[in-house]
């Protein structure tokens, strides 16, 4: 579904990606780990549209991203889950909602996708006229799954979606990413908290300095020594 081939992007003299090769497969989770400024952040928003790529390849569903602006990829089925939420703050959660299927026009569909976003989060649907910004940190992180499911995606990229959250949320927001993967969505995750993403995923990479240093089955990975030491604390 997704393949990265040679990516490099660079910001001014400093090379942040430097030759990545990665791939997603249709009905795959696939993590992405490694340290902060390894370059993960930097994957998904040059694979989504959001910084220009110096060289290399991206391709979703065989269509060749490079010069495919971020709003068109959205209405290509590929939705982003961003890093610290980046909900719109001074607008309701149904207003957050609605704005995930800006580039829809399947009104009986969207209405479908609201019901159904409503069933994996139901506080959204407690708070629908309350104002984004004023929701909790875990809240919000919530908003902003449901506001990418409501682009009706094929794929969810999600950077860090435990970030800042309690234990008992960690549990429950990947719970819910189970739950989305069980209907049909494909997702790579990028997550600091390793030991999590690589429980729920199929394949895993791990991202050093720019480079693929690692990947696997995401099972293998979990035991394997080097990858305990370094990101599971072992």
């Amino acid at each position: 579904m997704l393949k990265i081939e040679d990516l490099v992007v660079s910001y001014g003299a400093i090379q942040a990606l430097r030759g990545i090769s990665l791939e997603v497969n249709e009905g795959e989770i696939v993590s992405l780990i490694g340290a902060n400024g390894a370059g993960k952040t930097t994957t998904l928003h040059a694979l989504t549209g959001l910084i220009p790529i110096k060289s290399g390849k991206v391709h979703y569903q065989k269509k060749n991203l490079r010069k495919v602006r971020a709003h068109e990829i959205v209405s290509l089925g590929l939705a982003h889950v961003p890093e610290g939420r980046q909900v719109f703050r001074r607008m309701t959660v149904i207003e957050n909602l609605l704005m995930g299927a800006y580039s829809r026009t399947d009104r009986a569909e969207i209405a479908q996708n609201l019901t159904k976003v409503y069933k994996h989060f139901p506080r959204l649907e407690e708070r629908a006229k309350q104002i984004a910004g004023t929701l909790s940190g875990g809240e919000q992180q919530m908003l902003a799954m449901g506001r990418a499911m409501m682009s009706a995606p094929k794929l969810i990229v999600m950077d860090e979606p435990s970030m800042g959250l309690s234990p008992i949320l960690v549990k429950e927001v990947f719970n819910i990413i189970e739950d989305m993967h069980k209907e049909g969505i494909t997702i790579l995750l990028v997550e600091q908290n390793a030991k999590m993403a690589l429980s729920v995923a199929d394949r895993a990479y791990v991202l050093e300095n720019g480079k693929i240093s690692m990947s696997g089955k995401a099972s293998e990975l979990l035991d394997d020594e080097k990858v305990r030491q370094a990101y599971l604390g072992a």
